[in-house]
Formats: C-alpha cells, sequence, structure tokens
C-alpha cells in the first residue's frame, strides 16, 4: 500500500465590507464579516484544496484558480473539486482540520462543515476531523483579525 500525508495552510482577514457573507469549509456563517480575498475566501477549503495539492505536485489556489475566479467562478469548492481529481487513484482516508480565529465560534457549525466536506470528498463525515481554538490571543487570528486553518490530509492506493 502507497500511503502519502499532504500539508495545507490558508488564512484570510476579516473584510470591510459588511456584504460579503463569511463561508467556511462552504457553510454559510452568522457573523457580520466576510473575509477578504478575489474569490468567497473560504479559508477551510482552500487549506484542504492545498493539503491535497501538496501531494499532487500541481497547485490549483494562485494560477488555475486565479483563472476560474476572472471567469467569475468564485466558489472554493469548485476549486476543491479540480485539486480531488488530480489524486486519481489515491483514496482519502482522513482528513484533519485546525481553525483559529477569535470569531465567530467555529463548533456550532462542525458538523455542517464535516458533512459538506463529505460531500464534497465523497467519503464518510467520520473520516473527517475538525478542531477549533482561539488562540489565545497570541496571533492575530486569536485577537479577531482573521482566521486560519491547517489541514492534513492522508491518502493511499493499494
Amino acid at each position: 500500500m502507497n500511503t502519502k500525508v499532504g500539508l495545507g495552510q490558508d488564512s484570510h482577514a476579516f473584510e470591510s465590507n459588511i456584504e460579503k457573507p463569511l463561508i467556511l469549509g462552504g457553510v454559510i456563517f452568522e457573523h457580520p464579516k466576510g473575509l477578504k480575498g478575489n474569490s468567497d475566501a473560504d479559508v477551510v477549503l482552500h487549506s484542504l484544496t492545498n493539503a491535497i495539492s501538496s501531494i499532487t505536485g500541481k497547485n490549483i489556489l494562485g494560477g488555475i484558480a486565479d483563472e476560474l475566479c476572472n471567469d467569475g467562478i468564485k466558489d472554493s469548492s469548485e476549486y476543491l473539486k479540480l485539486a480531488l481529481e488530480d489524486l486519481n487513484n489515491y483514496t482519502i482516508n482522513h482528513i484533519a482540520i485546525s481553525i483559529e480565529c477569535l470569531t465567530p465560534k467555529i463548533s456550532p457549525y462542525i458538523e455542517s462543515i464535516k458533512n459538506n466536506i463529505a460531500k464534497l470528498a465523497n467519503i464518510l463525515p467520520t473520516d473527517i476531523g475538525i478542531t477549533a481554538t482561539s488562540g489565545e490571543g497570541l496571533t492575530d487570528f486569536g485577537k479577531g483579525k482573521g482566521i486560519q486553518v491547517l489541514t492534513i490530509i492522508t491518502v493511499s492506493k493499494e
């Protein structure tokens, strides 16, 4: 069996434009501010996309996602779908996601995020772990200026 582990990270500051929704893991949050970015700035899906790219060696975020964004495709699940296609014959064993922010509170949304990612990745929600921390105010994320996400993905093929 061939096993690989990928690591991804993404972070965005909060947007001053209060009309942009906050979307994390494809789930719309009740929060007064969205995140800055050309796309929907979904740091959870961006981090997962980067984790997959660290396995496949093909970066989706940046050039490819920027082109899609310029064409009006701003839904980060579309970028994730491209990364998932690049996994070819690899099967996802587990996804671990760690979210750092002061606000919003992540816990009430964890199951919804897991269910959405499971649907996108064609895995079970039990194959996804999500944790959240305020970071005790030690970083800008813990001070409420934005959100940072780290993701580890484990894949294998026979």
